[in-house]
């Protein structure tokens, strides 16, 4: 063996030692760029903070929010969908005039939809009509306590309503939400555990609320 080829075993030895940390970073770098990708396009967790979806949605329930299904599936009346809220919601909800910073991060809500694009939606007499359909509706904690003159959803726009009606900065406060500003639908509940299971275990209207 001539003196030039010593090398190459100690420079291979060197190059395999270095290999597991490599690797290490490796799967630690492609896990992260997975979760990012999986939670920015795919589906994320979050919780509820706050008693406006009630009784369907609890106090720090937990949720899975898929994000897939927006991209080739209208929302139907009866999703569950988080969103981004308009720019004046936080500061009809809180009682003030003054329009919110334009700095301001605007915390995502959770609704359920009621009124589709093209959709006449009123409120009258503790009722929700649907193009002049009462709507028939067993999952909300009370009866609306408020009037909503006749609106006309927008296209490619909805209507977004709590299951606790008496207590929901939503719609009726400050009008719609658009496609855009879905962030995702609520398809699971993962905790408490006692409470288990997916959110559309029966659909919420007869076939003829469609």
């Amino acid at each position: 063996m001539t003196q030039s080829q010593h090398p190459e075993p100690e420079k291979k030895n060197q190059q395999n030692a270095e290999n597991p940390w490599l690797e290490a970073l490796k799967t630690l770098g492609l896990s992260a760029i997975l979760a990012f990708g999986i939670r920015t396009f795919v589906a994320e967790a979050r919780y509820i903070p706050s008693g406006s979806m009630l009784p369907t949605l609890e106090i720090d329930d937990r949720l899975i929010i898929e994000k897939v299904s927006k991209h080739f599936r209208k929302p139907e009346r009866g999703d569950i969908v988080v969103f981004l809220p308009p720019e004046q919601a936080s500061a009809i909800c809180l009682g003030s005039i003054q329009q919110p910073s334009q700095s301001r991060r605007r915390d995502a809500y959770i609704k359920r939809i009621i009124g589709l694009p093209g959709d006449t939606i009123e409120v009258r007499n503790r009722e929700v009509y649907v193009n002049g359909d009462k709507l028939d509706e067993n999952y909300i904690k009370e009866a609306p306590n408020y009037p909503l003159d006749p609106v006309t959803v927008p296209e490619d726009s909805y209507l977004v309503l709590g299951d606790n009606r008496n207590n929901s900065c939503d719609s009726h406060s400050w009008g719609f939400i658009t496609h855009d500003n879905i962030i995702g639908r609520a398809v699971v509940r993962f905790w408490p555990l006692n409470r288990l299971g997916s959110l559309y275990a029966e659909p919420p209207y007869p076939v003829g609320n469609k």
